[in-house]
């Protein structure tokens, strides 16, 4: 423990069970001293454990709250604000969803009203986020907001379907608000791009367990797993990262700069050869 948020409020959406990273991070905000509410939908509650965290968090309040609704947004954070006594200082985006993923549909034979969807929870709400924070005058000077982000916005995953769309919207957002809300408060909003996840939603992914284990085998580093992203969030929030805004940093062990990987190569020519072996048989 290093007391990096000692003092410091905030607001950490997305926590659903202990596989969750937003779960991670707020037993880690807890840990560096932090005082924070949690939230998500109504759904999510009933079938999540964040009850369970709020106590391990001493006793954190739980609003729920649809981010995609401005109403349910300005409640959550005016309710923040009365019960942690003020301004908060850090705020975290961790959400996401498509059911055109869940519901199996290919990207070229997409549902589009469940596209909307997909933008509107995943991406859409991290302005609307935003925006009310800033309309309301939310957040310290020097605060920092962070949503959760990955690759696939940059590259083509397969499998990762119009979620890839989704976080390329998310990281714009961040670049666009974040000289808005620097510019004026000195507020920097940053995305942070995970290696692939074995969390509750990003289980649902199509292919997630191979897609994991190449991105290992392809990082210098290994993947980062919840508990690792959430302690480079801590980072994020802190005053030590104080002129970091508008930026997508990848926390992937390194994956998102490598082409080939000796670990990789072998196991994609082992592949050829086991195969060949089948043929001669």
């Amino acid at each position: 423990m290093y007391n990096l948020l000692k003092g410091k409020k905030g607001i950490i959406f997305g926590a659903l069970d202990s596989k969750s990273i937003a779960w991670k991070v707020a037993e880690k905000a807890h840990e560096e001293g932090a005082i924070f509410t949690l939230t998500n939908t109504p759904a999510a509650m009933r079938f999540g454990e964040i009850n369970e965290l709020a106590e391990q968090c001493n006793n954190a309040t739980v609003i729920p709250a649809d981010a995609t609704s401005i109403e349910d947004i300005e409640n959550l954070i005016t309710k923040s604000m009365e019960i942690l006594g003020g301004k908060v200082d850090f705020i975290l985006h961790s959400i996401g969803m498509s059911l055109n993923v869940r519901k199996g549909r290919p990207y070229d034979d997409l549902n589009y009203n469940y596209f909307q969807k997909t933008l509107d929870i995943s991406a859409l709400s991290f302005h609307k986020v935003i925006q009310v924070a800033r309309k309301l005058d939310a957040i310290n000077e020097w605060g920092s907001i962070v949503a959760l982000s990955y690759v696939a916005a940059q590259r083509s995953l397969y499998g990762y379907n119009d979620m890839a769309d989704a976080k390329a919207v998310l990281e714009s957002i961040a670049r666009s608000f974040g000289y808005i809300y620097g510019r004026d408060k000195k507020v920097r909003i940053n995305t942070i791009s995970q290696s692939p996840t074995r969390t509750t939603a990003g289980s649902g992914v199509k292919g997630i367990d191979g897609l994991i284990d190449f991105t290992d085998r392809m990082s210098p580093l290994g993947n980062a797993d919840a508990a690792e992203c959430a302690d480079f969030c801590i980072t994020m929030f802190s005053d030590l990262t104080r002129k970091i805004t508008m930026q997508n940093i990848f926390h992937d062990g390194g994956f998102s700069n490598m082409g080939m990987s000796l670990r990789a190569m072998t196991q994609y020519n082992k592949s050829f050869d086991e195969g060949e072996f089948e043929l001669n048989e």
